[in-house]
């Protein structure tokens, strides 16, 4: 009789369950943060009234998606060539999960800009799992005073919208908020595809600012060289990777999917590619939608782009 118990994680020789990511100290006290790396789970930030805080479940389930994998930091990791931390000198904590209130937009961005903000005064850079796709706009706030930086986009929508149902901080307006940010000095939007929520006169309001747009056609066409060109070298770069910029076949898990995505592979070169050429100041992951997940694959896809952030930035010292 087959053990339907049976996982991953009673072969490597869990022996307790796993609430952090990949089995990373937790962080139990944010005033002694002392981190090279902080992971930090965010379940809402701006969310429209209607839709509601519907990626409220993305940390946990991303944290649940890779658990079983908690005793194998140590192992191979053939996406990046050895342990998934290097040399292992690299210091990690998973910092938790921010609280939030579905009828309080503002309080939450706040909170998350406050906590990202504390982890860049100590020299932490961020991990944030989450949640909503307007969650890029406190974390991107937090980085004023911390240098020019080059936003790099994975999504299958430009996310140029003003406003939607009079919110001007939710999800269709993230990278039309972060061009107002003056320490955003370049945005590089990979993905684009199909219809989203904006207008011929927002992805020209995009273009005269001089966002540089490598559409999912263009990608499927020409490769990821055309992406890494745009990258200043040297750059401080940050990382916001929406779902749904992957292909649904490999990430069904989002609200708006869009046929012609990239795959797995794409997203993991393009990371390890900005990180040969410039500097990854940080990493977001948004739009996880746990109720459309199939047999948490798609969990362990996102875990897994996660991973790859994580073994970047530890390598990059």
């Amino acid at each position: 009789m087959i053990d339907e118990t049976a996982d991953i994680g009673r072969m490597f020789g869990a022996t307790e369950a796993v609430d952090t990511f990949l089995g990373f100290p937790a962080l139990r006290d944010v005033g002694t943060l002392d981190a090279d790396i902080g992971i930090l789970g965010v379940p809402c930030a701006s969310p429209y009234t209607s839709v509601g805080p519907y990626c409220a479940g993305a940390p946990a389930a991303i944290r649940a998606g890779i658990a079983g994998y908690a005793t194998a930091r140590e192992h191979q990791d053939f996406d990046l060539g050895g342990p998934l931390l290097g040399d292992g000198g690299a210091r990690v904590l998973d910092c938790g999960d921010l609280g939030y209130d579905a009828e309080d937009s503002p309080g939450n961005r706040e909170r998350i800009r406050k906590a990202v903000a504390g982890m860049l005064e100590r020299n932490v850079r961020p991990v944030v799992i989450g949640g909503d796709d307007s969650i890029p706009i406190p974390v991107l706030q937090a980085y004023e005073n911390h240098g020019a930086l080059t936003v790099v986009q994975i999504d299958a929508h430009i996310d140029w919208r003003d406003e939607v149902q009079g919110e001007r901080f939710g999800l269709s307006s993230t990278m039309r908020r972060a061009s107002e940010m003056p320490w955003v000095e370049h945005i590089i939007q990979v993905g684009a595809r199909a219809v989203g929520s904006a207008r011929p006169d927002d992805y020209q309001d995009a273009l005269d600012w001089g966002v540089h747009f490598v559409t999912a056609r263009d990608l499927h066409g020409h490769g990821l060289e055309p992406v890494l060109d745009l990258v200043p070298p040297g750059a401080e770069v940050f990382v916001t990777l929406d779902c749904d910029g992957l292909d649904p076949v490999v990430m069904p898990a989002v609200i708006g999917p869009a046929p012609g995505g990239l795959s797995y592979w794409q997203a993991v070169t393009l990371l390890h590619g900005l990180a040969a050429k410039a500097r990854i100041a940080g990493f977001d992951i948004v739009e996880f939608m746990p109720e459309r997940d199939i047999q948490g694959l798609a969990a362990l896809t996102a875990a897994r782009l996660v991973c790859n952030a994580i073994g970047l930035m530890a390598r990059q010292g």
